[in-house]
Protein backbone atom coordinates (compact mmCIF):
# COMPACT_ATOMS: atom_id res chain seq x y z
CA UNK A 1 0.00 0.00 0.00
CA UNK A 2 1.13 3.57 -0.68
CA UNK A 3 1.87 5.87 2.25
CA UNK A 4 -0.06 9.11 2.76
CA UNK A 5 2.89 11.31 1.58
CA UNK A 6 3.16 9.17 -1.56
CA UNK A 7 -0.56 9.53 -2.30
CA UNK A 8 -0.51 13.29 -1.69
CA UNK A 9 2.47 13.57 -4.05
CA UNK A 10 0.62 11.60 -6.74
CA UNK A 11 -2.42 13.86 -6.28
CA UNK A 12 -0.28 16.98 -6.65
CA UNK A 13 1.32 15.62 -9.83
CA UNK A 14 -2.06 14.66 -11.28
CA UNK A 15 -1.19 10.94 -11.31
CA UNK A 16 -3.50 9.72 -8.55
CA UNK A 17 -6.42 7.39 -9.24
CA UNK A 18 -9.44 9.07 -7.63
CA UNK A 19 -12.85 7.39 -7.45
CA UNK A 20 -16.07 8.17 -5.66
CA UNK A 21 -17.23 5.73 -3.00
CA UNK A 22 -20.19 4.81 -5.19
CA UNK A 23 -17.85 3.89 -8.07
CA UNK A 24 -15.73 1.81 -5.71
CA UNK A 25 -18.77 -0.05 -4.40
CA UNK A 26 -19.96 -0.76 -7.93
CA UNK A 27 -16.57 -2.36 -8.66
CA UNK A 28 -16.80 -4.35 -5.43
CA UNK A 29 -20.31 -5.54 -6.32
CA UNK A 30 -18.93 -6.72 -9.68
CA UNK A 31 -16.02 -8.52 -7.93
CA UNK A 32 -13.50 -6.37 -9.81
CA UNK A 33 -11.07 -6.44 -6.88
CA UNK A 34 -7.98 -5.85 -8.99
CA UNK A 35 -9.26 -2.40 -9.97
CA UNK A 36 -9.74 -1.49 -6.31
CA UNK A 37 -6.04 -1.95 -5.56
CA UNK A 38 -5.24 0.80 -8.07
CA UNK A 39 -7.29 3.41 -6.18
CA UNK A 40 -5.37 6.13 -4.33
CA UNK A 41 -8.24 8.28 -3.03
CA UNK A 42 -11.93 7.60 -2.42
CA UNK A 43 -14.27 10.59 -2.19
CA UNK A 44 -17.07 10.09 0.30
CA UNK A 45 -20.04 12.19 1.39
CA UNK A 46 -23.13 12.39 3.53
CA UNK A 47 -26.06 14.80 3.72
CA UNK A 48 -28.49 14.52 6.58
CA UNK A 49 -30.35 16.15 9.42
CA UNK A 50 -27.51 16.92 11.86
CA UNK A 51 -28.67 18.40 15.13
CA UNK A 52 -25.21 19.11 16.52
CA UNK A 53 -24.68 22.34 14.58
CA UNK A 54 -24.05 25.88 15.72
CA UNK A 55 -22.84 29.17 14.23
CA UNK A 56 -20.46 31.68 15.78
CA UNK A 57 -21.23 35.18 14.47
CA UNK A 58 -19.76 38.62 15.13
CA UNK A 59 -21.28 41.76 13.64
CA UNK A 60 -22.00 45.45 14.34
CA UNK A 61 -25.46 46.53 15.51
CA UNK A 62 -24.79 50.20 16.32
CA UNK A 63 -22.07 52.82 16.39
CA UNK A 64 -19.63 52.68 19.35
CA UNK A 65 -20.67 53.89 22.84
CA UNK A 66 -24.41 53.41 22.23
CA UNK A 67 -24.57 50.48 24.68
CA UNK A 68 -22.21 48.72 27.03
CA UNK A 69 -23.11 45.06 26.60
CA UNK A 70 -25.76 42.95 24.91
CA UNK A 71 -28.09 41.05 27.20
CA UNK A 72 -30.21 39.06 24.73
CA UNK A 73 -30.16 38.67 20.92
CA UNK A 74 -32.64 37.34 18.36
CA UNK A 75 -31.97 36.89 14.63
CA UNK A 76 -35.14 36.39 12.56
CA UNK A 77 -36.75 35.51 15.88
CA UNK A 78 -34.19 32.77 16.62
CA UNK A 79 -32.63 33.20 20.06
CA UNK A 80 -28.83 33.58 20.04
CA UNK A 81 -26.53 33.08 23.01
CA UNK A 82 -24.59 36.26 23.82
CA UNK A 83 -20.82 36.04 23.86
CA UNK A 84 -18.28 34.75 24.41
CA UNK A 85 -16.70 38.23 24.10
CA UNK A 86 -18.63 41.21 25.57
CA UNK A 87 -17.21 43.79 23.09
CA UNK A 88 -17.99 46.48 25.64
CA UNK A 89 -19.00 49.86 24.12
CA UNK A 90 -17.88 48.84 20.61
CA UNK A 91 -21.39 48.47 19.13
CA UNK A 92 -20.41 44.93 18.08
CA UNK A 93 -21.97 41.70 19.35
CA UNK A 94 -20.66 38.14 19.37
CA UNK A 95 -23.33 35.46 19.26
CA UNK A 96 -23.70 31.70 19.13
CA UNK A 97 -26.79 30.32 17.36
CA UNK A 98 -27.80 26.67 17.72
CA UNK A 99 -29.04 24.83 14.64
CA UNK A 100 -31.92 23.42 16.68
CA UNK A 101 -33.06 26.79 18.08
CA UNK A 102 -36.64 27.73 17.16
CA UNK A 103 -37.91 31.15 16.13
CA UNK A 104 -40.48 32.76 18.42
CA UNK A 105 -41.85 34.87 15.56
CA UNK A 106 -41.84 32.51 12.57
CA UNK A 107 -43.64 29.16 12.59
CA UNK A 108 -41.55 26.18 11.45
CA UNK A 109 -38.41 28.30 11.28
CA UNK A 110 -35.19 27.61 13.17
CA UNK A 111 -31.42 27.85 13.22
CA UNK A 112 -30.98 25.66 10.13
CA UNK A 113 -33.28 27.92 8.11
CA UNK A 114 -31.39 30.98 9.39
CA UNK A 115 -28.01 29.55 8.35
CA UNK A 116 -29.30 28.92 4.82
CA UNK A 117 -30.86 32.38 4.59
CA UNK A 118 -27.53 33.89 5.59
CA UNK A 119 -25.69 31.81 2.97
CA UNK A 120 -28.25 33.01 0.40
CA UNK A 121 -27.31 36.61 1.35
CA UNK A 122 -30.83 37.36 2.45
CA UNK A 123 -31.21 40.25 4.94
CA UNK A 124 -32.01 39.14 8.49
CA UNK A 125 -33.69 41.05 11.31
CA UNK A 126 -31.54 41.48 14.42
CA UNK A 127 -32.98 42.51 17.79
CA UNK A 128 -30.67 43.25 20.72
CA UNK A 129 -31.72 43.89 24.30
CA UNK A 130 -28.87 45.56 26.16
CA UNK A 131 -27.90 44.84 29.74
CA UNK A 132 -29.70 48.06 30.70
CA UNK A 133 -32.95 47.06 28.97
CA UNK A 134 -32.57 49.17 25.83
CA UNK A 135 -33.89 47.59 22.62
CA UNK A 136 -31.92 47.96 19.37
CA UNK A 137 -33.11 46.74 15.98
CA UNK A 138 -31.19 46.49 12.72
CA UNK A 139 -31.15 44.60 9.45
CA UNK A 140 -28.03 43.12 7.84
CA UNK A 141 -26.83 40.26 5.66
CA UNK A 142 -23.91 37.84 5.76
CA UNK A 143 -21.56 40.19 3.92
CA UNK A 144 -21.99 42.64 6.79
CA UNK A 145 -20.84 39.99 9.27
CA UNK A 146 -17.03 40.02 9.29
CA UNK A 147 -16.92 36.72 11.18
CA UNK A 148 -19.27 33.79 10.57
CA UNK A 149 -18.28 30.19 11.19
CA UNK A 150 -20.48 27.10 11.14
CA UNK A 151 -19.38 24.34 13.50
CA UNK A 152 -20.47 20.75 14.03
CA UNK A 153 -20.34 19.03 17.40
CA UNK A 154 -21.68 15.62 16.34
CA UNK A 155 -21.88 15.00 12.61
CA UNK A 156 -21.33 12.44 9.83
CA UNK A 157 -22.15 9.43 12.03
CA UNK A 158 -20.87 6.19 10.48
CA UNK A 159 -24.36 4.75 10.84
CA UNK A 160 -27.57 5.95 12.42
CA UNK A 161 -30.73 4.12 13.44
CA UNK A 162 -34.12 3.44 11.94
CA UNK A 163 -37.19 4.25 14.04
CA UNK A 164 -40.71 2.89 14.42
CA UNK A 165 -43.53 3.78 16.78
CA UNK A 166 -44.77 0.56 18.43
CA UNK A 167 -47.29 2.34 20.67
CA UNK A 168 -50.99 2.75 19.88
CA UNK A 169 -50.86 6.55 19.72
CA UNK A 170 -49.20 8.95 17.22
CA UNK A 171 -46.06 10.64 18.56
CA UNK A 172 -44.41 13.99 17.83
CA UNK A 173 -40.67 13.51 17.41
CA UNK A 174 -37.65 14.90 15.57
CA UNK A 175 -37.50 11.59 13.69
CA UNK A 176 -40.64 12.28 11.66
CA UNK A 177 -41.88 15.33 9.79
CA UNK A 178 -45.46 14.78 10.96
CA UNK A 179 -47.07 12.74 13.72
CA UNK A 180 -45.37 9.34 13.80
CA UNK A 181 -48.12 6.82 13.04
CA UNK A 182 -48.59 4.05 15.66
CA UNK A 183 -48.38 0.26 15.59
CA UNK A 184 -45.13 0.07 13.58
CA UNK A 185 -47.04 1.08 10.46
CA UNK A 186 -44.14 3.10 9.03
CA UNK A 187 -40.38 3.51 9.46
CA UNK A 188 -37.98 6.45 9.19
CA UNK A 189 -34.19 6.30 8.99
CA UNK A 190 -30.98 8.30 8.49
CA UNK A 191 -27.58 7.56 7.00
CA UNK A 192 -26.05 7.42 3.52
CA UNK A 193 -24.72 3.88 3.97
CA UNK A 194 -21.78 2.79 1.84
CA UNK A 195 -20.77 6.29 0.72
CA UNK A 196 -20.55 7.74 4.25
CA UNK A 197 -17.06 9.07 5.16
CA UNK A 198 -16.65 7.14 8.40
CA UNK A 199 -17.88 3.90 6.88
CA UNK A 200 -14.85 4.14 4.59
CA UNK A 201 -12.42 4.96 7.41
CA UNK A 202 -14.04 3.70 10.64
CA UNK A 203 -10.73 3.42 12.51
CA UNK A 204 -9.87 7.04 11.66
CA UNK A 205 -6.60 6.03 10.03
CA UNK A 206 -6.61 8.98 7.61
CA UNK A 207 -9.29 11.29 9.02
CA UNK A 208 -7.65 13.28 11.82
CA UNK A 209 -7.28 16.71 13.34
CA UNK A 210 -6.67 19.09 10.47
CA UNK A 211 -8.06 16.94 7.65
CA UNK A 212 -9.43 19.26 4.97
CA UNK A 213 -13.06 18.54 4.01
CA UNK A 214 -15.98 20.17 2.24
CA UNK A 215 -18.55 21.30 4.81
CA UNK A 216 -21.72 22.50 3.09
CA UNK A 217 -19.54 23.02 0.02
CA UNK A 218 -16.99 25.25 1.80
CA UNK A 219 -13.46 24.10 2.59
CA UNK A 220 -13.27 23.32 6.28
CA UNK A 221 -11.35 21.16 8.72
CA UNK A 222 -11.93 18.23 11.05
CA UNK A 223 -11.18 19.09 14.69
CA UNK A 224 -11.84 15.68 16.26
CA UNK A 225 -14.66 13.36 17.21
CA UNK A 226 -17.87 14.68 18.68
CA UNK A 227 -20.24 14.04 21.52
CA UNK A 228 -21.51 10.47 21.83
CA UNK A 229 -18.79 9.26 19.46
CA UNK A 230 -17.63 5.70 20.11
CA UNK A 231 -15.45 3.09 18.45
CA UNK A 232 -18.52 1.38 17.00
CA UNK A 233 -20.35 4.57 16.06
CA UNK A 234 -17.80 7.33 15.39
CA UNK A 235 -18.74 10.85 14.39
CA UNK A 236 -16.83 14.05 13.64
CA UNK A 237 -16.52 17.66 14.71
CA UNK A 238 -15.40 20.38 12.34
CA UNK A 239 -15.91 23.90 11.09
CA UNK A 240 -15.89 26.04 7.95
CA UNK A 241 -16.49 29.62 6.88
CA UNK A 242 -20.21 30.31 6.44
CA UNK A 243 -19.40 32.97 3.83
CA UNK A 244 -18.21 30.25 1.44
CA UNK A 245 -21.02 27.72 1.95
CA UNK A 246 -23.54 26.66 -0.69
CA UNK A 247 -27.17 27.23 0.36
CA UNK A 248 -28.43 24.16 -1.51
CA UNK A 249 -26.34 21.89 0.74
CA UNK A 250 -27.74 23.19 4.05
CA UNK A 251 -31.00 24.40 5.55
CA UNK A 252 -33.82 23.66 7.94
CA UNK A 253 -35.87 20.48 8.11
CA UNK A 254 -39.27 20.71 9.81
CA UNK A 255 -40.20 17.84 12.10
CA UNK A 256 -43.30 17.25 14.21
CA UNK A 257 -41.21 18.31 17.24
CA UNK A 258 -39.93 21.49 15.59
CA UNK A 259 -37.33 22.48 13.00
CA UNK A 260 -33.95 20.73 12.76
CA UNK A 261 -30.76 21.50 10.82
CA UNK A 262 -29.35 19.94 7.62
CA UNK A 263 -25.60 19.73 6.96
CA UNK A 264 -23.46 18.12 4.27
CA UNK A 265 -19.94 16.68 4.44
CA UNK A 266 -17.61 15.45 1.70
CA UNK A 267 -14.34 13.84 2.80
CA UNK A 268 -11.43 12.38 0.79
CA UNK A 269 -10.11 9.03 2.06
CA UNK A 270 -6.55 8.09 0.99
CA UNK A 271 -6.24 4.31 0.61
CA UNK A 272 -3.18 3.80 2.79
CA UNK A 273 -3.81 0.35 4.30
CA UNK A 274 -5.38 -3.01 3.71
CA UNK A 275 -7.98 -2.28 6.35
CA UNK A 276 -9.15 0.84 4.46
CA UNK A 277 -9.13 -1.19 1.24
CA UNK A 278 -11.49 -3.68 2.90
CA UNK A 279 -13.75 -0.93 4.26
CA UNK A 280 -14.17 0.96 0.99
CA UNK A 281 -15.37 -2.28 -0.60
CA UNK A 282 -18.06 -2.95 2.01
CA UNK A 283 -21.53 -2.65 0.54
CA UNK A 284 -24.82 -1.37 1.96
CA UNK A 285 -26.00 -4.88 2.74
CA UNK A 286 -22.99 -5.36 5.05
CA UNK A 287 -23.74 -2.25 7.13
CA UNK A 288 -25.88 -2.57 10.25
CA UNK A 289 -29.02 -0.46 10.57
CA UNK A 290 -30.50 -0.90 14.07
CA UNK A 291 -34.28 -0.56 14.31
CA UNK A 292 -35.30 1.33 17.46
CA UNK A 293 -38.46 2.06 19.43
CA UNK A 294 -38.72 5.84 18.96
CA UNK A 295 -40.33 6.27 22.40
CA UNK A 296 -38.07 4.23 24.66
CA UNK A 297 -35.01 4.17 22.38
CA UNK A 298 -34.89 0.41 22.82
CA UNK A 299 -33.48 -1.89 20.17
CA UNK A 300 -36.19 -3.89 18.42
CA UNK A 301 -34.07 -5.59 15.77
CA UNK A 302 -31.43 -5.23 13.09
CA UNK A 303 -31.71 -4.41 9.41
CA UNK A 304 -29.05 -3.23 6.95
CA UNK A 305 -28.58 -0.28 4.62
CA UNK A 306 -29.04 -2.56 1.62
CA UNK A 307 -32.73 -2.85 2.54
CA UNK A 308 -32.95 0.93 2.83
CA UNK A 309 -31.15 2.01 -0.34
CA UNK A 310 -30.52 -0.73 -2.88
CA UNK A 311 -34.06 -1.32 -4.15
CA UNK A 312 -35.35 2.22 -3.70
CA UNK A 313 -35.34 5.42 -5.74
CA UNK A 314 -32.80 8.02 -4.65
CA UNK A 315 -34.82 10.77 -6.31
CA UNK A 316 -38.44 11.74 -5.83
CA UNK A 317 -39.83 12.15 -9.34
CA UNK A 318 -42.22 15.04 -9.93
CA UNK A 319 -44.59 15.24 -12.88
CA UNK A 320 -46.85 18.34 -12.73
CA UNK A 321 -48.90 16.92 -15.62
CA UNK A 322 -50.24 14.28 -13.24
CA UNK A 323 -51.36 16.81 -10.63
CA UNK A 324 -55.16 16.61 -10.25
CA UNK A 325 -55.48 20.06 -8.74
CA UNK A 326 -57.06 18.72 -5.54
CA UNK A 327 -59.10 21.19 -3.53
CA UNK A 328 -56.43 20.78 -0.85
CA UNK A 329 -52.96 19.59 -1.83
CA UNK A 330 -51.86 16.81 0.51
CA UNK A 331 -48.17 16.97 -0.40
CA UNK A 332 -47.62 20.69 0.25
CA UNK A 333 -48.24 20.77 4.03
CA UNK A 334 -46.16 17.67 4.82
CA UNK A 335 -42.98 18.72 2.96
CA UNK A 336 -40.34 19.28 5.67
CA UNK A 337 -38.34 21.57 3.34
CA UNK A 338 -41.29 23.74 2.24
CA UNK A 339 -40.21 22.93 -1.30
CA UNK A 340 -43.76 22.34 -2.62
CA UNK A 341 -46.17 25.13 -3.57
CA UNK A 342 -49.81 24.85 -4.65
CA UNK A 343 -51.63 27.75 -6.30
CA UNK A 344 -55.06 26.13 -6.21
CA UNK A 345 -54.68 24.60 -9.68
CA UNK A 346 -51.36 22.76 -9.88
CA UNK A 347 -48.44 21.92 -7.60
CA UNK A 348 -44.85 23.02 -8.22
CA UNK A 349 -41.53 22.09 -6.60
CA UNK A 350 -38.40 24.09 -5.81
CA UNK A 351 -35.73 21.64 -6.97
CA UNK A 352 -33.01 23.42 -4.99
CA UNK A 353 -34.87 22.84 -1.72
CA UNK A 354 -36.09 19.26 -2.27
CA UNK A 355 -34.38 16.80 0.11
CA UNK A 356 -35.82 13.68 -1.58
CA UNK A 357 -37.08 12.48 1.79
CA UNK A 358 -40.06 10.86 0.02
CA UNK A 359 -42.81 12.01 2.35
CA UNK A 360 -44.66 13.83 -0.42
CA UNK A 361 -44.90 10.56 -2.38
CA UNK A 362 -46.68 8.91 0.55
CA UNK A 363 -49.20 11.76 0.76
CA UNK A 364 -49.94 12.59 -2.90
CA UNK A 365 -52.97 10.72 -4.26
CA UNK A 366 -52.43 11.60 -7.93
CA UNK A 367 -48.93 10.24 -8.43
CA UNK A 368 -47.50 13.65 -9.30
CA UNK A 369 -44.87 12.94 -6.64
CA UNK A 370 -43.55 9.41 -7.00
CA UNK A 371 -40.79 7.50 -5.23
CA UNK A 372 -40.19 3.89 -4.27
CA UNK A 373 -38.92 4.25 -0.69
CA UNK A 374 -38.55 0.54 -0.06
CA UNK A 375 -39.17 -1.29 3.19
CA UNK A 376 -37.40 -2.85 6.17
CA UNK A 377 -37.97 -6.36 7.47
CA UNK A 378 -38.38 -6.54 11.23
CA UNK A 379 -38.88 -10.14 12.31
CA UNK A 380 -41.72 -11.52 10.22
CA UNK A 381 -43.03 -8.08 9.35
CA UNK A 382 -42.22 -5.88 6.34
CA UNK A 383 -42.47 -2.21 7.38
CA UNK A 384 -42.66 0.45 4.66
CA UNK A 385 -40.19 3.34 4.79
CA UNK A 386 -42.18 6.59 4.92
CA UNK A 387 -39.43 9.18 5.45
CA UNK A 388 -35.67 9.47 4.86
CA UNK A 389 -33.70 12.02 6.86
CA UNK A 390 -30.65 11.65 4.61
CA UNK A 391 -30.31 12.75 0.99
CA UNK A 392 -28.15 10.16 -0.75
CA UNK A 393 -28.73 11.58 -4.21
CA UNK A 394 -27.13 14.91 -3.30
CA UNK A 395 -24.43 13.14 -1.27
CA UNK A 396 -23.35 11.17 -4.34
CA UNK A 397 -23.24 14.39 -6.33
CA UNK A 398 -21.06 15.95 -3.61
CA UNK A 399 -18.62 13.01 -3.78
CA UNK A 400 -18.41 13.48 -7.55
CA UNK A 401 -17.79 17.20 -7.10
CA UNK A 402 -15.00 16.54 -4.60
CA UNK A 403 -13.42 14.04 -7.02
CA UNK A 404 -13.40 16.66 -9.79
CA UNK A 405 -11.93 19.28 -7.46
CA UNK A 406 -9.10 16.97 -6.40
CA UNK A 407 -8.33 16.08 -10.01
CA UNK A 408 -8.29 19.67 -11.26
CA UNK A 409 -6.32 20.90 -8.24
CA UNK A 410 -8.96 23.25 -6.86
CA UNK A 411 -9.19 21.18 -3.65
CA UNK A 412 -5.90 20.53 -1.91
CA UNK A 413 -5.88 17.47 0.30
CA UNK A 414 -4.13 17.88 3.65
CA UNK A 415 -2.48 15.43 6.00
CA UNK A 416 -3.86 15.51 9.56
CA UNK A 417 -1.64 17.17 12.14
CA UNK A 418 -2.69 14.62 14.76
CA UNK A 419 -4.43 11.30 14.76
CA UNK A 420 -7.75 11.14 16.60
CA UNK A 421 -7.55 8.68 19.49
Amino acid sequence: MRSLPEILSRVEKGKAVVMTSQQVCELAAADDVSRLEEVDVVTTATRAVMSGTYAVLSFPVSSPHVFSRAGRIWINGVRAQVGPCPNENLGVVDAVVFGTAHSHSRRDYGGGHLFRNLAEREPVEVVVETDHGRRLETQLDLDQMPYARLCGTRQAFMNYSAFVNPTIEPICTIFHARGFDPCCSGLTFSGCGQINPLKNDPLLETIGVGTRVLYNGAEGFVTGTGTRSSAGHPNLTGFANLHQMKPDLMGGFVTSAGPECICSWAVPIPVTSRSILREIARLDRELDLPVMDVCRRQLLGHADYGQAWQNSDLEVAFDPQKCLGCSRCRAEPVCPMKAISFDGRVASRDEGRCFHCGLCATACVSGAFKCNLGSIRLGEREIPIVLRQSDRLRAQQMAEDLKERIEDGSFRMSAPVQRIS
